[in-house]
């Protein structure tokens, strides 16, 4: 693969089109994205975890040969190329997570994930299974992350994954919907509407590395919004870590028409007309392609029960064999040696863990 070779016919003057372009309403009425295991697919699903817990392997050793799912795998193949060629959005539901321990719930979702991608580090401690939950943190505060908070997170792109897969092992008493939007239609509203910002989406913004870097490494790193090649669009937009990095020396301040365009960007992710809401319950796994959709989440309130707190699990996937990706993903963290694939938060130490609650 030539990272450096870029060419495509596809810019920020040139509409999108193709199964990444989509509406809210019309992916949910046209289907073909929403799955349910069946009872043997759960049974296949418990064999392999008992066969696991048996040899003693830690999550995070765990490998597709390892986990063998010859009925549920096929599924799995289709629910991958939705993701990766098609709308970007795919749900499976139905794991009896109710009755399984939290062990067992975690081996079952890293063993799935490992059928559809390969995981990679979503913070500097080598977490590569993560804990979407409230730990009492501030999502304002530029030396943490949204997802340890049950605030509203805004449209954005997570850090360094390729595909984001969360599954719920407990729902909230009352809010937490989640939200996909496709960046393409995002993409095409604005040429439309107001093509004279789509220049400035297509140059490098500077992204907060919020604190998780390397020795070596600056506090921030240069991303466009929109991003091209061979025909295809990528996006990146996260619109608090833009804003955060103003605070280093050597970011140049946003412009009028910078600050303009993204917020154009944040307005038609919202917009009723783009966006497609999922309610998430209980044994739901949300697979969503984090190159070509943007994703959220409204606020949400807890049971006091800390037991019952809302609580999803995380997996930041790289698809290997997937397609060429622009270079700004390459150089955001660097390249894995093991899939060829752009890396995820580097890990301080190097050590990657899958522990099985939030740190």
């Amino acid at each position: 693969m030539n990272m450096n070779k870029i060419h495509s016919a596809l810019g920020p003057d040139t509409p999108v089109s193709g199964p990444t372009l989509w509406r809210g309403e019309e992916l949910m009425t046209q289907g073909g994205w929403d799955h349910r295991v069946s009872d043997d697919n759960v049974q296949e699903v418990e064999e392999a975890v008992s066969a696991i817990k048996s040899r003693g392997l830690a999550i995070s050793d765990i490998t597709r040969n390892d986990f063998p799912l010859p009925g549920l795998g096929p599924l799995l193949a289709r629910i991958r190329d939705e993701v990766v060629n098609g709308s970007g959005v795919s749900m499976l539901h139905g794991l009896p997570v109710d009755r399984w321990s939290r062990e067992e719930s975690a081996i079952a979702y890293w063993g799935i994930g490992t059928h559809v991608g390969q995981a990679v580090s979503q913070n500097s401690l080598g977490h590569v299974l993560g804990h979407v939950k409230d730990l009492g943190e501030d999502a304002a505060d530029v030396k943490t992350r949204g997802y340890r908070s049950h605030a509203a997170l805004p449209y954005h792109s997570d850090l360094g994954a390729e595909m984001v897969v969360l599954l719920c092992l407990k729902a909230s008493k009352s809010g937490g919907l989640s939200s996909v939007v496709s960046g393409p239609a995002i993409h095409n509203e604005i040429l439309k509407n107001h093509p004279g910002l789509m220049a400035d989406l297509a140059k490098p913004f500077y992204l907060d590395r919020r604190g998780e870097l390397l020795p070596g490494m600056k506090s921030y790193y240069p991303m466009p919004v929109f991003n091209y090649l061979n025909d295809r669009l990528y996006v990146c937009f996260v619109k608090p870590f833009v804003e955060s990095a103003q605070r280093f020396e050597g970011v140049p301040p946003l412009t009028q028409r910078q600050q303009k365009a993204l917020e154009m960007v944040k307005e038609l992710a919202a917009s009723a007309e783009l966006r497609l809401d999922i309610s998430f319950d209980p044994g739901d796994i949300q697979f969503v392609n984090n190159l070509t959709t943007l994703h959220a989440r409204t606020e949400y309130q807890d049971f006091d029960d800390p037991a019952q707190k809302r609580h999803l699990l995380r997996l930041w996937l790289t698809t290997p064999n997937g397609l060429p990706l622009p270079k700004p993903f390459y150089d955001r963290y660097g390249v894995s040696k093991s899939s060829t694939r752009p890396m995820g938060v580097n890990p301080q130490d190097g050590v990657l863990s899958a522990p099985l609650e939030a740190a």
